[in-house]
């Protein structure tokens, strides 16, 4: 037995400090507080239940000051609590969820401290580890505050517009002008509290912030689900430093709801809790029911696992007051909430316990901009036309920006602030972008940098209603060209027929509902069928044409006539999301789920894997064979850009409307040939594990033959002057109305048309030539068994130089050009010039590419020199035009000086 002596230099109270310390601290401090009744005149007690039982914090309104005091629960010392901020006023995405925090209060003397849990690191039952782990993986002080008194109950009581008004960042809100922020709102539950504070910003303009405190124990019964990288859910991880014996010492668990049955011994019961839904009466009510009808589509999914009804809807309405009683912002309820500000965005974001991934608060957010960009012809940005390009790429171009789809897609005067934002960013040392400046899905999106401000940069941005923006300005030109808008079947929404626009929203709807009930993207789901299948009857009307709505897919319009229309878009939730909920929700063993792997319409990919050689793990593809979808769209695209000189600006009409269409039209064309750039070296990749049932290697090179097509379509579609249907009658109607700052179009009146099909030639050499691609290539090679056929670099060289320079040849001169009809159009011309340029850098090495690039350059060059020599030997002024004479001989000075300088350094 061992006894503590204190020895006689100690003080009695200097131990009682140090065993006792924060006791002590905290009686002595509380003695000197003032009383609570002289804090609290002219307050008063906050009472938002019925019964008038006591609230989670003790809530003091001083409505004539807009002061607001919280007395803390008995039990504060023990207990963990969910604080949520919500932009509720004055901004873009007003209601969208903004940050979220996990903390607890500690007491020091006459101040209260929020701390927010470290929770990356832990150390699962191993006591020492974990003491280990606490003394070098700290939590984090958020603020700090003082007990200004002790409350009724005995327990401190602090000023919460303090921290709201004055101290707004540390919880996730915006920062407003302190003297003239008012608190609009405060209610008081046994559970949660809920304030709302409102004022000007730095800007003078009003803002309104929503702040939720919810009770949120360690421990509620639930019981976490491990992560399986077969099947995609959103995450809840840490690191357990406690773990040994494995290959890795993560945990994960996927965040979904905490759905079980009321009656267990049913085979199929009404769930204990429901997930509830409320449709916000901003809604509007043409719109309701197609709304109402993509939240429940996943009701077929948990009744497959025994929960019936799992999820409600209930409609929030403003002349019934049904509902109207529940605020959006309130972590208590789930809302389905609509933003009419032009932007093109929809979002479903949830709140998870953070220890367990337990799902406790989920809102969908939808916005009216993609509608409207049926009508308003909606031009999207062309950074995103370039997706197909891998991180290393992008960074590669970084260095490169001649080259770089992000600035040669872009608008003239655009550029040159592209070009010095880039310069800023190196100049600080930052030379690793962020995911929004790298990829040019991101890139420029000001509404989902808006969102990443709130939520983060590592949120998941859902680009679903945008990508459906881009489609509808298509839609329209389709529709219109059907006489679907002159002669309508059924009633309009919106000057869209219902019949249309109705699934698209029900569609859009099911895909962010099911974010909020844990799924992530699943970008191979538009692979499950053929063309031919999507447009059938065994297919139309009965089936999804894809395996899950977690895809972004494009409207489908049939342009084979000897083939059905299919439907327009998902007219359901599809086997994938059958599969995914159960595995996430299955009351059973869920690794009974994961036996079902190998079936086709299992196939997950996800954002993470659309950087990756898989060409089938893409945004807004469509078909197991796209480039039959490609072939189709390029049909519409000469259909339509024959029309425009026929009637597709019709008497009366602004001329804007053809350079609109034409654009539209454009913008399609460089998405086409961007979506096949992925299957020139591409790896199709499977989520497999060894012994799944069904599958084999998770790596197999893509059908040769396929990537021949691809290849063909890139060249064909990019490189020849027909591909962009371009006729003096056609450009010069090509023009905008100027309406200065009265909403209207900049910019100048003619089409830049050089310049438009320049950027698309150029981009689709970035998209083949670039290293990252043209390394897939060489690996495949190696990956292919020698006896088997394979895309080659050579063979891609050897492509491209016929190709492009099929006018290089003696064969070609005739006494018949002039400069009004050259040998070589001015088009041409611009691309072979693009296309030596990087064959020269390759070759002297100024560009940074493998040794076999260089080589095959260096080869090629030579080639091409011999070629531009004799062909300029040949011509004389009667035989070729002064434009293509003063061309080629440019390409020979060029390449004899490339060649010179090749030489010299060997």
């Amino acid at each position: 037995m061992t006894i503590l002596r204190i020895p006689r230099q100690y003080h009695v109270k200097r131990f009682a400090s140090l065993f006792f310390g924060t006791l002590w601290m905290a009686t002595a401090a509380s003695a000197d507080l003032p009383a609570f009744d002289s804090v609290s005149d002219g307050y008063e007690r906050v009472i938002s239940t019925a019964s008038g039982k006591d609230s989670l914090y003790g809530l003091y309104l001083n409505s004539e000051d807009h002061q607001l005091l919280a007395e803390l629960p008995a039990d504060w010392k023990n207990q963990k609590y969910f604080v949520a901020s919500t932009p509720a006023k004055g901004v873009i995405f007003a209601g969208l969820q903004g940050p979220d925090r996990y903390v607890f209060w500690r007491r020091y003397g006459d101040r209260l401290a929020l701390i927010s849990p470290q929770l990356d690191i832990r150390a699962d039952g191993d006591e020492a580890t974990e003491r280990s782990v606490k003394r070098i993986f700290t939590d984090e002080v958020i603020l700090e505050v003082p007990i200004v008194a002790m409350g009724p109950n005995g327990q401190p009581v602090i000023d919460l517009d303090e921290i709201l008004i004055n101290k707004p960042s540390a919880l996730g809100g915006r920062s407003l002008n302190k003297r003239l922020t008012e608190i609009t709102k405060a209610k008081a539950f046994p559970d949660n509290i809920e304030v709302a504070v409102e004022g000007p910003d730095s800007s003078g303009g009003y803002r309104g912030m929503h702040y939720s405190i919810s009770l949120i124990p360690d421990d509620t019964g639930y019981k976490p689900r491990e992560a399986d990288h077969r099947v995609g859910y959103f995450l809840t991880s840490y690191r357990d430093l406690a773990r040994y014996g494995t290959d890795e010492n993560w945990t994960r668990y996927i965040n979904r709801w905490d759905l079980q049955k009321a009656d267990p011994s049913l085979s199929v019961s009404p769930p204990a809790k429901p997930i509830v839904f409320y449709i916000e009466h901003t809604t509007p009510v043409r719109y309701r029911r197609w709304v109402r009808e993509g939240i429940l589509s996943w009701n077929k999914a948990f009744e497959a696992v025994g929960i019936a009804n799992a999820i409600e809807v209930y409609q929030q309405d403003a002349p019934t007051g049904a509902h109207m009683d529940k605020d959006p912002e309130d972590v208590r309820y789930n809302f389905i909430r609509w933003l009419n500000n032009d932007v093109s965005t929809a979002i479903g974001p949830s709140r998870v316990h953070p220890l367990t991934g337990q799902i406790l608060d989920a809102d969908v957010v939808l916005t009216d901009g993609w509608i409207r960009a049926f009508y308003s012809w909606y031009e999207d940005r062309p950074q995103e036309q370039a997706t197909s390009l891998t991180p290393e790429a992008l960074a590669w171009l970084e260095d490169y920006p001649q080259w770089d789809p992000r600035i040669i897609l872009a608008e003239p005067e655009k550029r040159r602030d592209i070009l010095a934002e880039r310069e800023a960013r190196r100049a600080a040392g930052d030379l690793d972008p962020s995911r929004s400046e790298a990829d040019p899905l991101l890139a420029e999106n000001v509404e989902q940098k808006a969102i990443s401000t709130w939520l983060g940069d590592d949120c998941q941005h859902c680009m679903a209603a945008h990508n459906m923006a881009v489609d509808m300005a298509f839609a329209h030109m389709e529709l219109d060209a059907m006489g679907a808008l002159e002669e309508p079947e059924g009633d309009m929404l919106d000057g869209i027929p219902e019949w249309y626009i109705g699934p698209h929203l029900s569609n859009l709807v099911a895909h962010e509902v099911g974010h909020t009930i844990g799924l992530r993207h699943n970008f191979k789901a538009s692979s499950l069928y053929t063309m031919d299948e999507i447009n059938s009857e065994e297919i139309k009307g009965k089936k999804p044409m894809a395996a899950s709505v977690m895809d972004y897919l494009p409207s489908n319009f049939n342009t084979n006539p000897d083939a059905i229309q299919g439907d327009y878009t998902m007219i359901d939730i599809g086997p994938y999301d059958m599969w995914a909920v159960e595995y996430g929700y299955t009351l059973d063993d869920p690794k009974d789920v994961l036996l079902r792997v190998g079936q086709r319409e299992h196939a997950y990919q996800t954002d993470d894997d659309t950087y990756g050689p898989d060409p089938l793990a893409r945004r807004y593809d469509f078909s197991r064979n796209p480039i039959d979808y490609a072939n189709s769209q390029m049909d519409l695209i000469q259909e339509h850009r024959a029309r425009l000189l026929e009637d597709g600006v019709k008497d009366g009409e602004s001329w804007q409307k053809a350079r609109k269409t034409y654009n539209a039209t454009l913008s399609r064309q460089r998405r086409m040939i961007d979506m096949m750039g992925n299957w020139v070296g591409g790896t199709h990749v499977a989520r497999v594990n060894k012994g799944d049932e069904n599958t084999g290697a998770p790596l197999e090179v893509v059908d040769v033959e396929r990537q021949r097509e691809a290849l063909a379509f890139m060249m064909e579609n990019a490189f020849r002057d027909e591909a962009f249907g371009l006729s003096p009658e056609l450009v010069n109607i090509l023009t905008v109305e100027k309406w200065g700052r009265a909403g209207g179009v900049s910019g100048d009146p003619t089409l830049p048309i050089h310049d438009r099909v320049s950027g698309t030639q150029n981009t689709a050499l970035t998209l083949i030539l670039n290293p990252s691609t043209l390394e897939q290539i060489r690996d495949n090679e190696l990956r292919t068994p020698a006896d088997q056929d394979a895309l080659t670099l050579p063979e891609v060289f050897d492509a491209m130089m016929l190709e492009i320079y099929s006018e290089v040849d003696v064969s070609n001169l005739d006494d018949g050009y002039t400069n009004r009809q050259p040998m070589v159009s001015s088009l041409r011309r611009n691309l072979q010039s693009g296309m030596t340029d990087r064959l020269i850098a390759m070759a002297t090495g100024n560009a940074n590419v493998s040794t076999a690039t260089r080589q095959l350059a260096q080869a090629n060059l030579r080639k091409l020199n011999e070629r531009l020599k004799e062909i300029n030997l040949a011509m004389d002024e009667d035989s070729i035009d002064a434009y293509s004479a003063a061309h080629l001989e440019d390409l020979k000075i060029r390449t004899d000086r490339a060649r010179e300088a090749i030489y010299l350094s060997q």
